[in-house]
């Protein structure tokens, strides 16, 4: 078996607060991507998906632990290092409003990162902008207008276009439907899976839409307050949740009933996500678990096997009944 394209170990990612505390946005996380692979990364807002992403990307420096990208430790990289492994990676953010410089062109915006990393001679630059364009739904007609005269998924795509314009290995996308009409999502998702597919892209895809990281993603990752909680293939994890948490985010997904079976239940949690800056001890969902008993007050528990080909951290896997 080849080596992961992304391998992540016991990274960490905290911020000083300015009257004393530190968040802990990203609290041990180890995780792997494989090449071609599409992994789903989800949670509720604040839990660290999007800090995580951009640790990935050493657009925030890590606290702790080690990102390596196509064998490359990223962390002790220097900025001529940096600078040629973001060829390899690149990010989609989520609001395409902000994410685009409103003075600059579209050619100008595509244009920038194949003149910087001198992906090919000035002279071929334009043709390169207009496959690009092309590649992502767009008429190369329109490059010379500016992101204003664009629609929310027209910049959405010009935003997918920069990032391909070097030919990654991998892309982020950070929620990159979720400041899009719902009428909209559907057509830059089908982008994004026909994109990785046509051209083998691995791409970690961080949403919080569950629906619809099982119908893009190979793997789900589950997120909580900084830790990955339960990991496995998409359907495995939706279909049969291990974790609790899991198992709430899963049972608030909408369904419409089409027979006489039962309706999953519905697992509401209480209260609200403790506070990254003083999380609770031992496991960090016990505060709005269910199950939890006095040893998950005591037991930070780490990632075990809940089936063949899935993790989840939780010391009573074998005791909560099925969902």
């Amino acid at each position: 078996m080849s080596a992961p394209l992304l391998e992540l170990t016991d990274v960490h990612t905290h911020f000083p607060v300015r009257h004393g505390g530190t968040v802990k946005a990203v609290d041990g996380v180890t995780l792997s991507v494989a090449r071609g692979e599409i992994l789903g990364l989800v949670g509720e807002s604040g839990c660290g998906k999007s800090t995580l992403a951009r640790t990935i990307l050493q657009l925030v420096p890590t606290t702790a632990g080690t990102v390596i990208l196509e064998g490359k430790n990223l962390t002790r990289a220097d900025a001529a290092t940096l600078h040629a492994a973001r060829r390899d990676a690149q990010m989609i953010f989520q609001d395409p409003y902000a994410s685009l410089n409103p003075r600059l062109t579209v050619y100008a915006t595509l244009a920038e990162p194949l003149l910087v990393h001198r992906i090919c001679p000035p002279a071929d630059v334009p043709a390169r902008v207009a496959a690009l364009m092309e590649q992502v739904g767009l008429a190369p007609r329109f490059m010379r207008k500016y992101p204003h005269e664009f629609s929310g998924g027209q910049r959405q795509r010009i935003a997918i276009a920069r990032a391909l314009a070097l030919e990654p290995k991998l892309i982020i996308a950070d929620e990159p439907v979720s400041a899009l009409d719902v009428s909209i999502q559907a057509q830059i998702l089908n982008l994004l899976a026909d994109l990785c597919r046509a051209r083998n892209l691995t791409l970690l895809f961080i949403a919080h839409d569950l629906s619809v990281v099982k119908h893009l993603s190979d793997r789900i990752a589950v997120m909580y307050l900084g830790k990955i909680v339960e990991l496995g293939p998409a359907a495995e994890v939706i279909d049969h949740p291990a974790h609790p948490y899991t198992r709430s985010l899963v049972s608030a997904i909408p369904t419409v009933r089409t027979d006489a079976r039962a309706a999953r239940p519905r697992l509401p949690l209480a209260g609200d996500p403790p506070s990254p800056i003083d999380p609770p001890p031992g496991c960090r969902f016990h505060p709005r678990c269910p199950y939890a008993i006095d040893r998950c007050r005591e037991i930070v528990p780490p990632l075990v096997a809940a089936s063949p080909h899935r993790e989840a951290a939780c010391i009573r896997l074998s005791e909560i009944p099925p969902l």
